[in-house]
């Protein structure tokens, strides 16, 4: 019988066929079942937060921001947010009185039609929402440098209410080694300028998936969450299948180092690193809404690839690569060498530092894409273009020959190798 997988393509799924003879190692993210009460985690983790007291024991705020991520984060807010608005309320806070900041970073804003498609109705109809535009300098406080050199820019409604408060879900982040916790706001609802100094520490040889203390950037952000006096986080952790697994609260640093090891229960696993041919899927959408996003999966795979071993992407890209200054950056740019020595020359910049990333990938392993994205998207991303995994295949064994040693990962985005002891942190 020719064997077969369902890999995830955005909101459907494609069937992976192996030629006769080949064989491949299914890797998935460990099973977990998903929280039988979710709701009802929420509640008590608010009434029992991590190292901050319970919200009701302190006085009522005149004001509160909450922080939560645009729609290319799958953050489960129709679970979140009710419980979270009734227990503001509960405790003395008018629902005239709270702001719902779409913590964008440098994305596109969220456009008010596509607001119902992931914050519930009811929550839209009674509170101010709005989208952070980290262009907008009339509307950033400027709060100083931290340490490490970056200037910080907060949104200015964020940073002078009362309470402020941050949603997010925590799982590995492919160069800010961990995503949760303060990040949400100290990117998300930070100015343009303080995003790309940030991230121009993602060179740094520690700035990589599983790596907290030790990672500069995500360092970085811990100080900049502090400067921003953020006060409380609220998080999740996910599952493949994006349903709750834990949900935390509290203080947003103590927070992420609890999460930290129940995180590595669910992504980390213990299997090979030597691949020849590796099929991945960045796990569906929202994960592969855009290459720029579904490039963290691409990261993921290359990590359970050897040197020269082929990686084939299922990602839909439906949104083709992401971010315009990503495509500009490689106008005239016909390989990986030119990319990187492009980069090098003109200085770190936000959109093209995703170029710099894959086409550091691509120098270790060839990587084929089978997505909705045009063929010519496709090759001018550096990439390998498959209109299906059928024709990927073929051009990963012309590549490499057959048989040989495979493996899929259906869920790459949450599926971390176990044996790089860099990412086993110890906090």
């Amino acid at each position: 019988m020719t064997p077969h997988w369902k890999l995830p393509f955005g909101k459907t799924e494609l069937t992976l066929t192996l030629p006769l003879g080949q064989s491949a190692d299914l890797i998935l993210p460990r099973s977990q079942k998903p929280h039988p009460a979710p709701e009802q985690a929420v509640i008590e983790t608010l009434s029992n937060p991590i190292a901050h007291p319970p919200l009701e024991s302190i006085p009522s705020p005149a004001s509160v921001a909450i922080a939560i991520n645009d729609p290319t984060r799958p953050l489960p807010l129709n679970i979140l947010l009710p419980p979270l608005l009734k227990y503001l309320e509960r405790i003395g806070v008018r629902s005239d009185d709270i702001c719902i900041l779409i913590a964008t970073g440098t994305h596109k804003p969220v456009d008010p039609h596509s607001l119902r498609d992931f914050i519930p109705l009811d929550i839209l109809s009674r509170y101010r929402i709005l989208n952070h535009d980290a262009s907008d300098q009339s509307n950033l406080v400027f709060l100083g440098h931290t340490t490490r050199g970056t200037p910080v820019y907060v949104n200015r409604v964020f940073y002078t209410a009362e309470l402020r408060i941050v949603l997010g879900n925590i799982e590995p982040h492919h160069f800010m080694g961990y995503s949760g916790g303060a990040k949400t706001a100290a990117i998300g609802l930070a100015g343009y300028e303080t995003i790309t100094r940030n991230h121009q520490m993602l060179t740094h040889p520690n700035a990589r998936a599983g790596i907290f203390s030790d990672n500069p950037m995500r360092q970085d952000i811990e100080e900049i969450g502090r400067m921003m006096g953020i006060h409380f986080a609220l998080n999740t952790i996910l599952n493949e299948e994006k349903k709750i697994v834990h949900v935390l609260a509290g203080d947003p640093y103590q927070v992420m180092l609890t999460a930290i090891p129940l995180v590595q229960d669910v992504y980390m696993v213990n299997a090979p690193t030597d691949y020849d041919l590796v099929i991945a899927s960045a796990g569906g959408h929202p994960k592969d809404i855009n290459l720029y996003q579904a490039q963290k999966a691409l990261t993921h795979a290359t990590m359970f690839a050897r040197p020269g071993g082929v990686v084939i992407l299922s990602a839909a890209c439906p949104e083709g690569s992401g971010h315009p200054e990503f495509e500009a950056f490689l106008d005239g740019v016909s390989n990986y060498q030119e990319a990187l020595a492009k980069f090098e020359q003109m200085g770190f910049r936000l959109g093209p530092h995703k170029a710099f990333q894959i086409a550091r990938q691509v120098a270790r392993n060839p990587i084929i894409l089978v997505s909705q994205m045009p063929r010519y998207l496709v090759e001018k991303c550096l990439l390998s273009y498959a209109p299906d995994l059928e024709a990927a295949l073929k051009i990963a064994y012309n590549k490499i020959g057959h048989p040989i040693k495979a493996a899929i990962l259906p869920f790459a985005t949450h599926t971390l190798p176990l044996k790089d002891s860099s990412r086993n942190e110890t906090l």
